[in-house]
């Protein structure tokens, strides 16, 4: 009879381990995440290399901005996202911000996880975007950013689908660039020109970000730290600096490659870099026409690149992956301040990339469309589940035959 009961138990463990992995769950513990240096930078996931295969996630609807509390929203589009990730080999989604309601979070990124194996590069825009500007050089502005931070870090440093976080998205070209959410105070003003002006904003926002990397550690050593920019102007700066950063979050608009990035970033700065954000649109300014071929082509092309530089034997070797910019179109983008078009998909290009050459010869020198980045179209009918529905673009087939599982 003792034979017999055991032998029952085991069946039943067999049945519900095939149940468990034919349902997708992952396991609830808490991954130990590690950056190993020693044979070129990989990233490992309780000890085994984990390349990112990830998308910015953003699941707003049509007809809504990016104000709106999707974390919340009782149709849960990430249960339908999720799935459609897992299907496609996707690991990672990239979070630009928490919600305001920490359950919702917790549900959200345990369902991603739990469901899916989906993590999440957990961000903060360090006040970016505030109005008035942010200003790096004011501690009252920081400390401000330093409690949102940290309280983030506190909050969800237990989830098993946290992954990194990353501390920023473009803040240097507060001083990089022109015009971008300009910041300064007395002493910067009383340097003698604007190259001084620039480098000492330089050292004071790395500095900024390293102390929050350095408190980061203090409350959660099982994660690392990633610091996020756009491009690599600024980045010798950042090197006398930023000590305690992990990792470069790396944003990259540079056409179907990258060029020399991973060699600069090499050498301006030596620390393993995750390209936070790339991709290209699916419109074309020139045709004045939904354009997926192209945009399936540069992702594809910019995931080989990725790919190369994550392997020191055929490239830089301190690329951890990437999130491509991004999963779902979004179409509240062209014209952020007036919702009665957020329910049109505006084919209005917004800036000017030479490198995106498909299109770059467009007469009125716009052909960058901020509406059509998503590798997901959005169709205005919904789902029996109350979502928008999802059309995968040939992006997504493309980066699914790159990233999904050969069986």
């Amino acid at each position: 009879m003792k034979k017999i009961a055991v032998i029952g138990v085991l069946f039943c463990l067999v049945v519900l381990g095939i149940y468990i992995y034919s349902r997708g769950f992952v396991s609830s513990k808490v991954p130990t995440i590690t950056i190993d240096k020693q044979n070129g930078d990989k990233l490992l996931v309780d000890g085994k290399p984990f390349l990112i295969k990830g998308v910015c996630y953003i699941p707003i609807p049509v007809g809504k901005d990016y104000e709106y509390n999707f974390w919340g929203d009782p149709h849960k589009p990430w249960l339908l996202d999720g799935q459609l990730m897992k299907e496609a080999g996707i690991n990672t989604v990239r979070i630009y911000r928490v919600g305001k309601n920490p359950e919702e979070v917790k549900k959200v990124l345990e369902d991603l996880y739990g469901k899916f194996g989906v993590h999440a590069l957990m961000g903060n825009y360090l006040g970016f975007w505030n109005w008035p500007p942010p200003n790096y050089s004011d501690e009252q502005f920081n400390q401000k950013v330093r409690t949102e931070v940290l309280e983030m870090v506190r909050l969800y440093k237990d989830s098993p689908g946290v992954l990194m976080w990353v501390l920023g998205n473009e803040n240097n070209y507060s001083f990089d660039r022109q015009n971008i959410q300009r910041w300064t105070n007395d002493a910067i003003d009383a340097l003698p020109d604007a190259e001084s002006q620039r480098k000492e904003k330089a050292r004071i926002y790395y500095t900024f970000v390293n102390d929050l990397a350095k408190e980061i550690k203090k409350i959660d050593s099982a994660h690392p730290v990633v610091m996020g920019v756009g491009e690599v102007a600024s980045l010798d700066i950042a090197k006398t600096v930023c000590t305690d950063i992990d990792a470069i979050g790396m944003i990259a608009y540079r056409g179907p490659g990258f060029g020399n990035l991973f060699r600069q970033i090499k050498q301006k700065i030596d620390l393993p870099v995750v390209m936070t954000e790339w991709g290209a649109d699916s419109f074309n300014a020139m045709t004045e026409e939904p354009d997926d071929e192209d945009q399936a082509e540069f992702l594809k092309l910019q995931w080989q690149d990725i790919a190369r530089n994550a392997d020191p034997k055929h490239g830089v070797g301190n690329c951890l992956g990437g999130t491509a910019f991004e999963w779902t179109d979004e179409w509240w983008k062209g014209n952020e301040n007036i919702p009665h078009t957020w329910n049109v998909h505006d084919t209005a290009a917004h800036w000017y990339n030479n490198s995106y050459y498909y299109d770059a010869e467009v007469k009125t020198r716009l052909n960058m469309n901020e509406e059509w980045w998503g590798i997901i179209s959005l169709d205005p009918k919904k789902t029996a589940d109350g979502n928008n529905q999802r059309i995968p673009k040939k992006s997504y087939f493309e980066l699914k035959s790159l990233w999904a599982k050969k069986v």
